[in-house]
């Protein structure tokens, strides 16, 4: 399977991030937006996973926990890898230190395992939309200029989820495999 580790997202942060997207909608219509149901914040992509490193990861991510409640904020709003030639449009993630150090966490026990190390810093954010090729968006970057510091919720995190990716013409579906700490939630 097609696999990564996130933290899912509360309904009304959700929520918040259909309206923003349906805002900047008209600015950008040529972007690829993505399903509001499948955005999420990302602690490590995996890629391909067979059966037996499933089993393994199942048993490397249950050692991890518990976990301290990590509040986030939803806000601002940014371009990778920047505005002069985006492929992603993203919301921002405010947060302290520790989730950060969830995701370094994430890095160490997946390279023993012997998934590659993320060599970018880590950088919490939420997909909003997709770009096919890298050129300017002058009009969504003025219009999320203008809600730069708009909040779109905060919560706390305290659990994680495996999930499954799985690849379609109409986008990635995604599926939760299992949530971490067990018994957490």
């Amino acid at each position: 399977m097609r696999a990564f580790i996130a933290v899912d997202l509360p309904e009304p942060v959700r929520a918040a991030l259909a309206d923003a997207q349906e805002r900047f909608r008209d600015a950008c219509p040529g972007a690829r937006w993505t399903r509001t149901e499948g955005i999420h914040l990302t602690l490590k992509f995996l890629g391909e996973v067979s059966d037996a490193q499933a089993k393994q990861l199942v048993e490397a991510l249950g050692q991890i926990g518990p976990l301290e409640p990590i509040p986030i904020e939803v806000k601002g709003f940014g371009f990778f890898p920047q505005a002069k030639r985006p492929r992603v449009f993203w919301a921002g993630v405010a947060a302290p230190p520790e989730l950060g150090e969830l995701a370094a966490k994430m890095e160490t026990h997946m390279e023993k395992l012997g998934f590659a190390r993320e060599h970018r810093i880590f950088s919490p954010h939420l997909t909003l939309a997709r770009f096919q090729v890298p050129r300017p968006q002058p009009a969504l970057e003025a219009a999320a200029a203008a809600e730069a510091g708009a909040s779109l919720g905060k919560f706390e995190a305290s659990d994680f989820y495996l999930f499954e990716s799985k690849l379609s013409p109409k986008g990635a579906q995604y599926r939760k495999v299992m949530r971490f700490p067990r018994g957490s939630g």
